[in-house]
C-alpha cells in the first residue's frame, strides 16, 4: 500500500477519498484554487498545495484543476508516489494518466490505453461491438463531417441523440427530433465539446424511446480477474444530468441481470481495464399501455439492452452500490474507493463472482446549487446555514460547510444523501424523509424538489424513463412544486370570508413575523423597556397601529404583510418585552383578510402558529455587506429554501427610472462563451444574442422583442454575475421615435413600452 497519495479533486469526492485514506492510515494531500483555500477538502487533508498561477489570482478550473504540470509539482512535493483523479477534471485524461507514469507516480486508476480507448466514443462501440457487446445503431466513422451525421440519422431514422465523442456526464448531448433542426443541433453539440472536452468529434446514435439508463458497476485487478457488482439504475434524470440512482434495478429480472453484467465484464476485458469503471447501458422501457400490475423483475428471458458508454472512473452514484451489494457469506460491505488504492497497489482481488449478491436497497439524491422554480437555472452565493440529515441507513457524501461560498466556477453538486433500506420502498421513504431534514440556507438548491420527485406515483411504482422528469414538468408541474413557494401565492380576497391561509402565505407571515421580531430591542438591565422602541402599535386611546412589512421574492411581485398586536391595549401591555414567544398578533397580507398568529424563535427555527396550526421554518439572515435592500431573510422548509428581500417602492421606482427597457441581464453567473450580435444590429424577437455558460449548462439570451441592439457589455470569455447587464435591445418604437431606421420596424398604431421601464431578466433558452 502507498504511504501518500495526491488527490487531484475538489469538494465531496476528494472529502470521499481522503476519508478512506485516513481510514487505511494513509496520509493525504489535496489541491486547492484561490476559492478553495478554506474549503473542507482542504481542511481534511494531512496536506494541501495551492493551485494557479504565481502572479494572479485565478480559480478557474483552467488554471488549477486541469494543470497537469502543477499537480504533478504537487506530488513531487509532498512525496505522493500516487495520484488519485477522484471523477470530473482529469479522471478520464489519457495525457493525465500517462503523465503521471512518466513521471512515476502511480495512476489510481485503469492504464492509459484503456482511458483513450474508451474515452472515444466512438472506437469504444467498435471495440465492444467486436467483444460481442450489443451497442445502439448510429454512425460509424471515426471523425464523422456533418454530412456524415446527415446521412447516418436518414439512415436509421428519427429521433436520434447527438454525443460529443470525447465527453460524458452528458454534457454535450443533443436531441433532435426532426432534419430540419439538425444541422443547428450539430453546431452547438461541436461548439458545447469543444470548450469542454477539447475536441468536437460527434457521434450518432438511434433514440430508444422510453429509454432507461442502467449502468454495471465492475472491478478488475491486474491479475486477470473482472467481476460486475450489478447494476444502477439511473432513469431520472434532467438533460441528461442523473437526479436520482439506485440499486438495484426494478425493471432487470434475473437474466436479464445475468447477462448485463457478463457483458459489461466483456467489455472491461476487451480494453485491459483494471481498478473500479462503470458501463452503461440503455434499456427500452416499459410500455405505458402495458397493466399496471407487469412486474418486469418477475418476467421470463432477457431484456434488450444497448451499450452506451464505459465511464473509467469511479462514478458519482458509487454509495449506493457500496450500500446494496454484499460480499461472502458474511454480507460484507465494499469500500470502492479502497479497492481502487489496492488494485493499483498491484493487490489482486479477494472474492469472485459468485460471491456477490444484493442485499436490500440503497438511493441516492444529488443535492445541486440549482433553482428549479426558475427552470434549474444555476445558482450561487454563500452558505448561512448547514443541517445535514442523520439517522438509520442515512449516509451523507458533502463537499460543503457553513460560510463555503458557491460560485459557478465548478460543478453545481454540493452533496449526495444516501438512504438504505431493506427493501426498496424503506430506502424511498427514509430519503424523503432525510431530503426534508437537509437545510440549506443562503443558496436555492433543488432539495425540495428532490424529494417531491421520490414522491411521484410512476417512480414509486418503479415505472421510470429518462424523460419522466422533463414530461411531468410540463404536464404535472403542480407535482413537482413546493406549496409553499411564492409563485403559488395567490392574492387574498378580503371580501371572501377568511380561510385558513395557503403554505404560500405562511412563508411570507413567517418573514414577516422574522422581521418583526428583529425589531424588539434587547431588555435594558433591570428589565426596563422604553415603550415607544417596541414595535407593539401601541397607540393612546386606540387600537393597535398595523405594522407594515413590505417584501419580494426573486420574479415575483412585491407584497406587503402588516402585523398588529392583539394585547397592547394600555402601556403595559406595549412594555412587555418577554423573552418567550410573541404576544398574539393579527396578520394581513397585502388586503387580504386577518389571522391571528404567535411566533417563536429557537435557535435557528422560527415555530409560527396561525390559526391554530403551527408550522416550523428554518431561519437565517443574510448581512453581507453591498446588498442593495439591506440584510436578506431565509427562510426553509421540507428542504425548499427562499430569500425574502425587503422591498422599498421609493427605491425600487428611483432604480427603475434610470433602467432602459429592453436591458437583458444575466439570469445567473457564469461565464460568456460566444457573442453573437454586435451594437448598432437590428435583431428580431427571439434571436439569439449570446451563450452564457455555467456549472456544465450552456443557455442562450435572446432578444426580447424587434429592436437595435443599443448597448453592448458581454464579451467572449467574459465572467459575469447574477444580474449584471450584458445587453440593452432598444425596441422598434423607441428607435423609430429616434428617427433611427430599422428594417425590424413596423407601422400601425402600435404602442411603444415606456423607455423607462425596469430592466428586464434575459430569456434564456437550454
Amino acid at each position: 500500500m502507498f504511504d501518500t497519495v495526491l488527490v487531484a479533486n475538489r469538494g465531496e469526492i476528494a472529502l470521499r477519498v481522503i476519508r478512506t485514506l485516513r481510514r487505511l492510515g494513509v496520509r493525504s494531500v489535496a489541491v486547492f484554487s484561490d476559492a478553495d483555500a478554506d474549503a473542507p477538502h482542504v481542511r481534511e487533508a494531512d496536506a494541501a498545495v495551492r493551485l494557479g498561477p504565481a502572479d494572479r489570482s485565478d480559480s478557474s478550473a483552467a488554471e488549477t484543476y486541469l494543470r497537469t504540470d502543477q499537480i504533478l509539482a504537487a506530488a513531487r512535493r509532498t512525496g505522493a508516489q500516487a495520484v488519485h483523479p477522484g471523477y470530473g477534471f482529469l479522471a478520464e485524461n489519457p495525457g493525465f494518466a500517462r503523465a503521471c507514469a512518466d513521471a512515476g507516480l502511480v495512476f489510481i486508476g485503469p492504464p492509459p490505453g484503456a482511458v483513450e480507448l474508451m474515452g472515444d466514443k466512438i472506437n469504444a462501440k467498435e471495440a465492444v461491438r467486436a467483444a460481442g457487446v450489443p451497442v445502439v445503431p448510429g454512425s460509424r466513422a471515426t471523425a464523422p463531417s456533418d454530412g456524415d451525421l446527415v446521412a447516418a440519422a436518414d439512415e436509421i431514422g428519427y429521433p436520434v441523440l447527438l454525443k460529443p465523442s470525447a465527453g460524458g456526464g452528458g454534457k454535450g448531448m443533443r436531441l433532435v427530433r426532426d432534419r430540419a433542426d439538425l444541422p443547428t443541433e450539430i453546431a452547438a453539440a461541436r461548439r458545447v465539446a469543444r470548450t469542454a472536452f477539447g475536441d468536437d468529434t460527434l457521434l450518432l446514435e438511434r433514440w430508444v424511446d422510453r429509454p432507461r439508463h442502467i449502468e454495471v458497476q465492475v472491478l478488475a485487478d491486474a491479475h486477470g480477474t473482472t467481476v460486475h457488482l450489478g447494476e444502477r439504475e439511473c432513469s431520472l434524470q434532467r438533460r441528461h444530468q442523473k437526479l436520482i440512482e439506485e440499486a438495484p434495478s426494478v425493471l432487470l429480472n434475473a437474466e436479464t441481470r445475468a447477462a448485463m453484467g457478463a457483458a459489461a465484464v466483456r467489455a472491461a476485458e476487451s480494453c485491459g481495464y483494471t481498478g473500479a469503471g462503470t458501463v452503461e447501458f440503455i434499456v427500452p422501457g416499459i410500455d405505458p399501455d402495458a397493466p399496471a400490475s407487469t412486474d418486469a423483475s418477475t418476467s421470463e428471458g432477457v431484456r434488450d439492452f444497448f451499450f452506451m458508454e464505459m465511464n473509467t472512473r469511479l462514478q458519482v452514484e458509487h454509495p449506493v452500490t457500496e450500500l446494496a451489494v454484499a460480499v461472502g457469506p458474511d454480507a460484507a460491505r465494499l469500500d470502492l474507493v479502497e479497492w481502487q488504492l489496492r488494485v493499483a497497489a498491484g493487490e489482486p482481488l479477494s472474492f469472485t463472482q459468485s460471491d456477490i449478491s444484493f442485499l436490500g436497497h440503497a438511493i441516492e439524491a444529488r443535492i445541486c446549487a440549482e433553482d428549479p422554480e426558475r427552470d434549474f437555472l444555476p445558482t450561487g452565493g454563500r452558505i448561512l446555514t448547514l443541517d445535514e440529515p442523520r439517522g438509520e441507513g442515512i449516509r451523507v457524501d458533502s463537499g460543503v460547510t457553513p460560510g463555503t461560498v458557491v460560485t459557478s466556477a465548478y460543478d453545481p453538486m454540493l452533496a449526495k444523501v444516501i438512504a438504505y433500506g431493506p427493501d426498496r420502498p424503506t430506502a424511498l421513504r427514509r430519503l424523503r424523509a432525510a431530503l426534508a431534514d437537509t437545510r440549506i440556507l443562503g443558496v436555492t438548491t433543488n432539495t425540495g424538489f428532490l424529494r417531491r420527485l421520490l414522491a411521484h406515483p410512476e417512480v414509486a411504482a418503479g415505472r421510470l424513463d429518462t424523460g419522466l422528469v422533463e414530461q411531468t414538468a410540463q404536464e404535472q408541474p403542480a407535482l413537482l412544486a413546493s406549496p409553499y413557494s411564492p409563485t403559488n401565492a395567490t392574492t387574498p380576497d378580503a371580501t371572501v370570508a377568511a380561510e385558513p391561509p395557503s403554505p404560500a402565505h405562511l412563508l411570507y407571515y413567517a418573514a414577516a413575523l422574522a422581521r418583526h421580531l428583529e425589531l424588539v430591542p434587547a431588555a435594558r438591565p433591570g428589565g426596563w423597556t422604553d415603550p415607544f422602541s417596541l414595535p407593539s402599535g401601541w397607540r393612546l386611546g386606540g387600537t393597535p397601529a398595523w405594522t407594515t412589512h413590505r417584501l419580494r421574492t426573486p420574479g415575483q411581485d412585491p407584497v406587503a404583510v402588516r402585523v398588529r398586536s392583539i394585547t397592547a391595549g394600555n402601556v403595559a401591555d406595549a412594555t412587555d418585552n418577554s423573552a418567550g414567544p410573541t404576544r398574539e398578533v393579527e396578520l394581513r397580507l397585502d388586503e387580504g383578510p386577518a389571522h391571528r398568529a404567535r411566533a417563536t424563535l429557537a435557535d435557528d427555527r422560527l415555530h409560527l402558529t396561525v390559526d391554530g396550526l403551527r408550522t416550523t421554518f428554518a431561519l437565517a439572515t443574510d448581512t453581507a455587506p453591498g446588498l442593495a435592500a439591506g440584510p436578506v431573510t431565509w427562510l426553509g422548509v421540507e428542504g425548499d429554501a427562499w430569500p425574502l428581500h425587503a422591498y422599498d417602492p421609493v427605491v425600487e421606482s428611483a432604480a427603475g427610472a434610470g433602467a432602459h427597457h429592453g436591458a437583458l441581464t444575466a439570469p445567473m453567473p457564469g461565464t460568456v462563451t460566444v457573442v453573437k450580435t454586435t451594437a448598432g444590429e437590428t435583431v428580431r424577437k427571439g434571436q439569439a444574442l449570446l451563450v452564457l455558460e455555467a456549472m456544465k449548462m450552456e443557455h442562450v439570451i435572446a432578444a426580447p422583442h424587434d429592436g437595435v441592439v443599443a448597448e453592448l457589455r458581454a464579451t467572449a470569455g467574459a465572467t459575469v454575475a447574477m444580474e449584471d447587464l450584458l445587453v440593452v435591445v432598444a425596441p422598434v418604437e423607441d428607435t423609430t421615435a429616434e428617427g433611427t431606421t430599422s428594417g425590424g420596424a413596423t407601422g400601425g398604431d402600435a404602442t411603444a413600452e415606456p423607455a423607462d421601464a425596469p430592466a428586464e431578466p434575459a430569456e434564456v433558452r437550454s
